[in-house]
């Protein structure tokens, strides 16, 4: 079973919506959480004039998705590396789309051009394999080159900080399953978390001349309409506006196959956005043995 783990973190301005400082019980890393309008505030403190791993998060104008960009920051001759460096972003035009950072360091100051640049990698390639937000990173960081014992105590490093990142509101290293697969779950994956976790859609769309094929699962979040499922090309004014907005916006190819994992508040929202109609998501999804999520809600 996994160990429960006891976080401190301190409101540095005494405001849930201010500045926030991060850290574990054994963990020689900080965190920080800082919103773009604060970075001034921050000028004294020494430990963001270190080398370190920041991130910018915010949303994209066009697609109302997430964003996030992942970038290096090493200690400069003026001693502001981080700091310095997210005030260079804040000035720059181009990335006017953030609205705070969070910010990986160490109380030690420890980090060399090594450790930052292997971590950036890591970070960027697990961001992108969670697909939970747009990383705006254009190029693929290099990792560098560590001995097998860096390594071991890096990955440490990352897994506090994912844990970390998620507390902090951001599930930038989570995907929206617990597979990371980019399409329909194999039956071996599906043995692995269990049939009865997974839902089914099938319906025959006679005014395209197509059957929709859908697989979706039930996490903490909501329901997730899986990659691989096949959606109507089209859909009616009985849907809700945000369910349209999300048809409008997801990434489905020309045989109308989504190509991305897909959450919904309810099941509901789910198949409507599958079928472009309005459905009762209670009774629309099924299990393998043809259940509904209404008669397991009953029997439990």
């Amino acid at each position: 079973m996994p160990r429960g783990k006891s976080i401190n973190l301190f409101l540095m301005d005494g405001d849930a919506n201010g500045r926030m400082k991060c850290t574990l019980a054994n963990w020689t890393g900080i965190a920080y959480k800082i919103p773009r309008t604060e970075i001034d505030k921050c000028k004294e403190r020494d430990d963001l004039k270190q080398s370190g791993v920041y991130f910018l998060f915010g949303t994209s104008d066009q697609t109302g998705k997430p964003v996030v960009y992942i970038g290096q920051a090493g200690a400069r001759k003026n001693g502001e590396g981080i700091l310095n460096r997210l005030q260079e972003h804040k000035r720059n035009p181009d990335k006017d789309y953030w609205t705070e950072a969070v910010v990986f360091t160490t109380s030690n100051n420890s980090f060399g051009p090594t450790e930052i640049s292997y971590l950036e990698n890591r970070f960027c390639n697990l961001a992108i394999a969670a697909k939970r937000y747009e990383v705006k990173n254009g190029n693929d960081p290099t990792s560098g080159n560590i001995t097998e014992e860096k390594e071991s105590e890096l990955e440490e490093f990352l897994d506090y900080a994912k844990l970390i990142m998620g507390t902090l509101g951001h599930k930038v290293f989570i995907p929206l399953t617990k597979t990371e697969s980019s399409s329909l779950l194999t039956e071996a994956e599906k043995e692995e978390i269990g049939e009865d976790t997974i839902f089914y859609l099938s319906r025959a769309i006679k005014q395209y001349n197509i059957t929709i094929h859908a697989q979706a699962r039930q996490t903490a979040e909501g329901f997730v309409v899986l990659s691989g499922s096949i959606v109507s090309p089209k859909d009616d004014n009985t849907i809700q506006p945000g369910v349209k907005e999300k048809r409008k916006n997801a990434m489905v190819d020309a045989n109308h196959i989504l190509q991305e994992d897909v959450l919904f508040s309810s099941p509901s929202s789910a198949a409507m956005f599958v079928i472009g109609k309005s459905a009762n998501g209670w009774t629309s999804w099924k299990t393998k043995d043809g259940k509904t999520l209404h008669d397991l809600e009953d029997k439990e």
